[in-house]
């Protein structure tokens, strides 16, 4: 996928008929997916490639004082690596300011999709928005594109379980700690990443060594606080494991940590980069009376995590 970092860098003589769509695809969900989906479709039809307009920072950190504690479902390259796997060919990272917020919706389409871009076919969601304080929904952006001799089409909900899927509700999911829902809504394992860093080493000296991971990103949601049957992945090898969100009551440390205890791993790894998949939550962080409840506690967790990951491909 070739990313360009402004439209200024973008050469609409070397994108043969450019299938474009436009939107911020926090989770790249399964309504997501199906939106790119179809833009492969239409683009093999007519030898052409896929095009994705997107922005950062993302405009609710710009544009409402209120969005400093926003999270995202992604970060910004896993975003990028997803929208790579699911098809998109061509992306355009637009600078959003709060002068570009000013910017119109048939200015949009004219300036940005037809001068620059130079498409004749836009793929939408069903229920996209653009434009100045975004007042541009399908029926004004058809009648636009019409004017402008654009073929716009609307893909329709993706709905599971007869759930609408929308970023929002896989934020809710997220922020209940109802995890399964949430994966199901992205149609892949909701996951983090970060450095290994130095923690107390409790863990160790009850037979349970936990990694502790630091975010690479300030702005990732970070799922409920609780005990997760996990895959680990490191250096391109995926492991089994279980992670604890939370601020480990049983020993009185007050910050909030993300730990994953990697089964059948012995290695120091400090400083190195791991990624975590959450697969299903099994309980509450709980506190318990001292570590040698702690330990039994774990041994049955780690019983539950097997039983739940013995299905799943490593």
């Amino acid at each position: 996928m070739k990313i360009y970092n402004g439209i200024e860098e973008y050469n609409c003589n070397k994108v043969p008929i450019p299938v474009v769509s436009v939107g911020t695809f926090d989770g790249v969900h399964i309504g997501h997916q199906r939106i790119i989906a179809r833009m492969v479709e239409e683009a093999r039809k007519i030898n052409g490639e896929t095009v994705l307009i997107t922005f950062y920072p993302h405009p609710r950190l710009v544009l409402h004082s209120d969005s400093r504690d926003l999270k995202f479902i992604n970060t910004r390259e896993k975003k990028f690596e997803l929208l790579e796997r699911f098809g998109i060919q061509h992306l355009i990272a637009i600078n959003f300011t709060r002068e570009f917020a000013k910017t119109t919706s048939k200015d949009f389409i004219k300036n940005i999709i037809v001068d620059k871009i130079k498409t004749k076919k836009l793929i939408v969601g069903y229920d996209h928005q653009f434009g100045k304080n975004r007042l541009g929904d399908y029926s004004s952006l058809y009648d636009i594109c019409k004017e402008l001799s654009i073929e716009v089409k609307r893909v329709k909900a993706q709905d599971v379980n007869k759930i609408f899927v929308s970023s929002t509700k896989i934020r809710k999911a997220l922020n209940e700690g109802k995890i399964k829902k949430a994966n199901e809504l992205l149609g892949y394992n909701y996951s983090i990443s970060g450095n290994v860093v130095r923690g107390a080493g409790i863990g160790r000296t009850i037979g349970y060594p936990t990694a502790n991971i630091d975010l690479e990103d300030e702005y990732k949601l970070i799922t409920a606080n609780g005990v997760y049957a996990c895959l680990v992945e490191y250096k391109d090898k995926t492991y089994k494991g279980m992670g604890n969100i939370g601020f480990r009551p049983t020993i009185d440390d007050g910050d909030l940590t993300i730990e994953v205890n990697i089964f059948d791993f012995n290695k120091e790894i400090y400083d190195e980069s791991l990624k975590v998949f959450f697969v299903d939550r099994i309980r509450d962080e709980e506190k318990f009376k001292n570590l040698d409840a702690l330990k039994k506690q774990l041994k049955k967790d780690k019983i539950n995590v097997l039983k739940l990951l013995k299905r799943e491909v490593l």
